[in-house]
């Protein structure tokens, strides 16, 4: 299929499920915050679990083609996965600059990094056993863990980033194992932190997908829209992405108004195109998505287009998110008629 639809990873979770005025009045959360969620903890996973079916079905009435659990159960796209491994100190947690440069409490790293267990699998195995179309599921970077960490541990960064890449390559093998149609890897302080990602970054993503053969995304972006609200003109850390060994690279177009001939280093890899603005509530016109995948066309091949949000939507009012979903929907049947597909 030509110009497939997914989502980056994250719908917005209900009102009802966790304290969405708490969530949006605070950076992302590095370490566990239960605080937010609104069900009592014997009550919360059938709660999580109804709230997941809502985003399923909510995806799969906008039509997407490749529907995510929504992250629902997640405070954050990255805590719940970090705080499930061996050598991190949740107790007494460290501190670290987030991508604003706000200091921010994290887990603090105090023994070797290991994966103890399976973290997302029951999570994808919900999503597969509740839906008939193809699936994704996100899994945090190794390089942006180590970022939202306080290493007290290991002699270099280069070293934690390996071994948190090692956790990350056990989790998605066991994902492909469980049904996934597509891991996506989030590894949004690549752009934040290029230099470091150019030393070691880049290494250690590769590392993490290391012997697998499934297909697997990475995600970089500028940040949430609801948090980050400058966007640079351009991406610092893109075209590296050429030499990791993904198959797919999700990179946000529409708030950024992204200079599109910089994808054009990424040929040979198929780039989620993003087409939804996430700064503002206003539902976009059809025509105002097919205008921003056709900025990307002179650089990426029609066949290696895939059209998603900027990034996740788990800020946006439910409503609004699916109303969005909608009209790229929309906007992806008009392109495959402009180009002959069915």
């Amino acid at each position: 299929m030509l110009f497939p639809t997914t989502i980056v990873g994250s719908f917005p979770q209900p009102d009802w499920l966790i304290d969405r005025a708490r969530l949006a009045g605070r950076f992302p959360p590095r370490v566990r915050a239960r605080e937010l969620w609104r069900i009592p903890p014997q009550y919360l996973e059938e709660a999580q679990n109804d709230a997941t079916l809502i985003a399923i079905r909510a995806q799969e009435e906008a039509g997407l083609d490749i529907v995510s659990d929504g992250e629902i159960r997640r405070e954050s796209y990255s805590n719940r996965f970090a705080t499930a491994l061996d050598g991190v100190d949740l107790d007494n947690p460290g501190s670290a600059l987030d991508r604003s440069g706000h200091p921010n409490p994290v887990p603090r790293i105090v023994g070797r990094i290991r994966r103890r267990h399976a973290v997302e699998v029951e999570d994808l195995k919900f999503l597969r056993a509740h839906t008939d179309r193809q699936v994704k599921i996100t899994v945090p970077g190794p390089f942006t863990m180590l970022q939202q960490a306080q290493n007290d541990f290991y002699g270099s960064e280069e070293e934690a980033a390996m071994d948190y890449a090692e956790a990350v390559n056990a989790e998605i093998r066991d994902l492909f194992a469980a049904g996934a149609d597509v891991v996506q890897i989030d590894e949004p302080y690549m752009q934040a932190r290029p230099e470091k990602a150019r030393q070691y970054g880049l290494a250690a993503l590769n590392r993490a997908l290391d012997g697998i053969t499934g297909t697997t995304a990475v995600h970089i972006c500028f940040g949430y829209a609801a948090i980050i609200h400058e966007r640079p003109s351009g991406y610092s850390f893109l075209p590296e992405l050429a030499q990791c060994s993904c198959r797919q690279v999700s990179v946000e177009t529409a708030q950024s108004h992204l200079d599109c001939s910089a994808l054009q280093a990424l040929d040979g890899k198929r780039v989620m195109v993003g087409c939804i603005d996430l700064s503002t509530p206003e539902v976009e016109t059809v025509e105002t998505i097919v205008e921003r995948i056709r900025r990307a066309l002179p650089y990426v091949k029609p066949e290696n287009v895939i059209l998603a949000p900027d990034c996740g939507m788990k800020y946006l009012a439910r409503d609004v998110a699916t109303a969005k979903l909608r009209a790229m929907v929309a906007a992806a049947k008009l392109l495959r008629a402009e180009h002959g597909a069915a």
